[in-house]
């Protein structure tokens, strides 16, 4: 079982570093280093790589009936049970900003727990979802169908956050 356990590990060390990378690349376009940037998000794609390889190797990718499952047990318990708490910390510490990013994710995570629910039941049924237009906040994560809206119902970002996804 070590060896599960070491897959493990290596997939979220391995996620985490893509996402981290991603973030420092952003930083790097803003300070105005488009190469170093550019190496974040080449190194960001390599440990994409690596923890696509990691969770094939723990069997954690199944079929998609299967996956949406995991999915919408996954963001269950994200907005029930791990962000409450997590919300409630922040506030006794008095760390407003990781306040603000637990309520937008929990938010966010419900939300998703719906949408991944919708798509379970497509499935079940034998059908795709229709093809609709996503799009999701660059502020707080808020994904939404067809149309982006005036300003974000979570964060109250202006519609120009919201990206299309393809």
């Amino acid at each position: 079982m070590a060896t599960q356990d070491n897959l493990e590990e290596a997939f979220a060390g391995e996620s985490q570093a893509n996402r981290s990378y991603l973030a420092f690349a952003k930083k790097a376009e803003g300070d105005g280093l488009p190469q170093i940037a550019k190496l974040f998000r080449a190194a960001a794609e390599a440990e994409t790589v690596h923890a696509h390889a990691h969770l094939r190797a723990m069997g954690g990718i199944k079929t998609t009936e299967e996956n949406l499952e995991a999915a919408v047990e996954g963001e269950g318990h994200e907005f029930k049970s791990m962000y409450p708490p997590f919300v409630k910390e922040a506030q006794v510490e008095g760390n407003k900003a990781a306040e603000i990013s637990f309520r937008n994710a929990l938010a966010v995570e419900e939300i998703h727990h719906g949408l991944y629910q919708e798509a379970l039941e497509a499935v079940k049924a034998g059908n795709d979802l229709s093809g609709k237009k996503i799009y999701v906040c660059g502020i707080c994560g808020n994904t939404v169908y067809d149309e982006k809206p005036e300003k974000c119902p979570i964060c109250k970002a202006p519609q120009g956050k919201f990206s299309e996804i393809q």
